[in-house]
């Protein structure tokens, strides 16, 4: 635990940074988490500290602990998960380009500061704060200590709205992003689907017409699906998930980010959170996709949300990926009222599947002032390459056009 300078004027608000995210009592931590407008599995206590206990965020693999905490007396008021990073990876927003041009002209671009959960490019709160002003407080002391440490660099990935608009009256650069989420809304309507099929019936034609082929095609192999949740997840079930994760970074030459030590971990301290779709062959399993879960009504937030995060496979059976990863995941939400179900990034494939385009956003904190001015040019044009992509998706969706109104 390293104290930190106070926020101006405000003698009783304590800063300190945290080595490990065990130092900071779990009950609070959790606590900020569910005031925020957009909270997700990923910032919670739990998630932080397997990540470090398992040894898969850890600073010999590039990833130290250094979160940053604002306290009043013994009341944790703001919070974010902060690393030093020695490189890129595992951010899913790439700045490799950046690196370079540091190194070209002969300076350290790492290491780096990064706020964001390891590994998890998924949106929401990472400046966790108990009001706007607490999150302006919080930010300003990373400022200023990135400018005590002589980083060049600081970063604040998947942001939420809230905090990027503190980062923009901070004057930290924005940068713009794609994913595909899926939207439990009957268009024209403000209410959910009421069944897959109507979900279908909302699609055009043609990209019915294919999704209900490719549902045919993993029916007709004889696949079968068992679905669990929670507790119900049994060891082997995790352990059959662990071998089809690895399998899917292998077969891409890498070696899987998370351990089986941070899975362990996630059935004992985090079991609800979690939703295994296993696909079976002759009442063997074959394959498995696993999404995670925000219950609004237990974890705060306005959305009830689950996240695709991994699938693998260990034989393979055509169309499975797209119902295993995307179809069954959709009428699980229906029939669970849930109100959105993110795909990630990368893949126009998930368009087609009723996953549209969503705006995602970066935050960048640039010490030197030349090198500022030229990312900031960079950003602009990124930005409207961004956002004709966005538009260009838009154009292009399976969603039936809706009459116009008189």
């Amino acid at each position: 635990m390293h104290p930190l300078p106070t926020p101006s004027g405000h003698s009783r608000i304590i800063a300190r940074l945290h080595s490990a995210i065990s130092e900071i009592d779990a009950h609070a931590w959790n606590t900020l988490l569910a005031q925020q407008k957009q909270p997700t599995p990923f910032m919670r206590h739990e998630y932080l500290l397997a990540m470090e206990q398992s040894q898969s965020a850890r600073p010999e693999n590039g990833w130290t602990a250094c979160h940053l905490c604002l306290w009043d007396a013994q009341r944790l008021i703001a919070a974010c998960p902060l690393y030093l990073k020695s490189h890129s990876w595992g951010e899913y927003v790439f700045d490799f380009a950046w690196a370079n041009a540091y190194a070209e002209h002969g300076k350290a671009y790492y290491p780096k500061a990064l706020v964001a959960p390891p590994f998890t490019p998924a949106p929401g709160t990472r400046l966790m704060a108990q009001d706007d002003t607490t999150r302006t407080w919080l930010l300003q002391t990373l400022s200023q200590w990135c400018n005590e440490q002589g980083l060049e660099t600081a970063h604040i990935l998947f942001l939420s709205e809230q905090d990027r608009q503190a980062c923009t009256q901070q004057h930290w650069l924005i940068r713009q992003g794609v994913q595909f989420h899926w939207h439990n809304a009957a268009p024209g309507t403000d209410q959910r689907f009421a069944s897959f099929t109507q979900f279908l019936e909302s699609l055009q034609g043609n990209k019915r017409k294919k999704i209900k082929q490719e549902m045919r095609k993993v029916a007709d192999a004889g696949i079968e699906y068992r679905t669990v949740q929670g507790k119900a997840i049994t060891s082997a079930d995790w352990a059959f998930f662990y071998r089809c994760y690895e399998r899917t970074y292998l077969e891409h030459g890498n070696s899987p980010y998370l351990s089986p030590a941070f899975w362990k971990d996630m059935q004992h301290t985090m079991p609800d959170h979690w939703l295994l779709f296993i696909a079976q062959s002759k009442g063997e399993p074959i394959a498995c996709s696993l999404l995670a879960l925000h219950d609004q009504s237990l974890h705060g937030g306005s959305e009830n949300i689950a996240y695709g995060r991994y699938w693998g496979a260990l034989a393979r059976v055509n169309s499975l990926h797209f119902d295993l990863c995307y179809y069954q995941p959709i009428a699980w939400c229906i029939a669970h009222g849930y109100d959105r179900f993110e795909g990630g990034a990368q893949g126009e494939h998930k368009l087609a599947r009723a996953l549209l385009p969503e705006t995602t956003y970066s935050a960048h904190w640039i010490a030197d002032g030349p090198f500022q001015a030229a990312i900031g040019r960079y950003l602009e044009r990124e930005r409207k390459h961004t956002q004709d992509y966005a538009h260009h998706l838009q154009a292009h969706s399976p969603l039936k056009a809706m009459p116009l109104t008189k």
